[in-house]
């Protein structure tokens, strides 16, 4: 990963921006959702940027950006479409260390502006390190379609409801709590705006707190082959919900990888020790996953059946997939490609 992806709070920042055409325009498109103060630079500016200037969405400034322009803007944008002019804007912003975006030119650049799906506050970048920029656009497209509209105002609601929230236990009982508020209440009431949403949180957390607490829990999952797309939905979706990951020595990091960020890891290189973490953390009322090879069936399947413990056995594909293949018949699809 040569961009490291963050995400940077530009309210009440200036972000200055070298170009009066087109592409400056195409910029000013996406810094204008921001809370920015954006400062455009032009000699020969296009209507469409004197109108923006006119309803007060930035300042308009009807010259060449210069050195005492830039030291405190939060980011310089160079989009002359000239590869002098935008080097001389970018020469300027990095004097007075500011990170620089040279538009369409990806080594001219400090930092570069991915594809971004947007439901406000809920905003999903993409980026491709700019290898492949058509490869993102695809992507963007797909999850235009797949999100629903009212995921912005669904999380703009959840949000001013956190302090409410605060009265469940920290940890897995209020992970449940925004877990079925999002993937199930939320969507059933998001039609009827935001009073159907809020009184809808309030039902839901007297609910999780009348209730009595979630037990713990153990999943025993096979990882198959050791290939991520070959787990079983079963698996990664127990993966996702675990608080602790306990796992068979060599299992791939791309695999671990699909656990949470907050979730303990654990090898299991001595059964025994992993077997006694195992059995506090379920105690404490934590849902665990234990993955292994294969399918998991076998002795130690057997073992945490007789603890007593209440599991879960999540079996995994035994051996790659495999299909015989006629002599005279074409290339079969690979394994990976029979799985999809």
């Amino acid at each position: 990963m040569q961009h490291f992806p963050i995400y940077l709070d530009l309210d009440a920042r200036r972000v200055l921006l070298a170009g009066g055409g087109e592409t400056a325009l195409a910029k000013l498109r996406l810094i204008l959702k921001t809370g920015a103060e954006v400062h455009v630079f032009a000699e020969a500016p296009k209507a469409e940027l004197a109108r923006l200037a006119g309803a007060g969405k930035l300042t308009l400034h009807r010259r060449r950006m210069d050195a005492a322009d830039v030291p405190g803007a939060a980011l310089v944008y160079a989009a002359e479409d000239d590869a002098a002019l935008d080097a001389g804007t970018a020469a300027l912003g990095r004097a007075a260390g500011v990170l620089v975006n040279t538009v369409d030119d990806l080594h001219g650049s400090d930092f570069i502006t991915p594809a971004i799906v947007d439901r406000d506050p809920v905003t999903i970048a993409i980026g491709t390190e700019g290898a492949a920029p058509v490869l993102a656009r695809m992507i963007k497209e797909d999850l235009e379609a797949r999100l629903p509209s009212e995921l912005g105002l669904m999380a703009r609601v959840g949000k001013a409801f956190r302090g409410f929230a605060e009265k469940l236990p920290m940890g897995r009982a209020r992970r449940d709590f925004w877990a079925e508020y999002y993937q199930d209440a939320g969507p059933r009431l998001a039609e009827g705006g935001a009073p159907a949403l809020e009184a809808g949180l309030d039902r839901l957390l007297a609910r999780h707190l009348s209730g009595t607490a979630r037990a713990g829990h153990l999943d025993l999952a096979g990882v198959g082959p050791g290939d991520p797309e070959l787990m079983t939905l079963a698996a990664r979706r127990a993966l996702d919900a675990a608080d602790v990951v306990i796992h068979a020595p060599g299992t791939p990091a791309a695999i671990l990888e699909l656990a949470r960020r907050e979730a303990w890891q654990h090898e299991a290189a001595d059964e025994e020790k992993a077997l006694a973490r195992a059995g506090k953390a379920v105690a404490r009322g934590l849902q665990v996953v234990w993955l292994v090879p294969g399918s998991g069936e076998g002795a130690l399947a057997r073992r945490l059946r007789a603890t007593g413990w209440p599991m879960r056995h999540i079996p995994g594909i035994a051996t790659p997939i495999r299909a015989a293949t006629p002599a005279n018949a074409p290339a079969s699809p690979t394994n990976r490609e029979t799985a999809r």
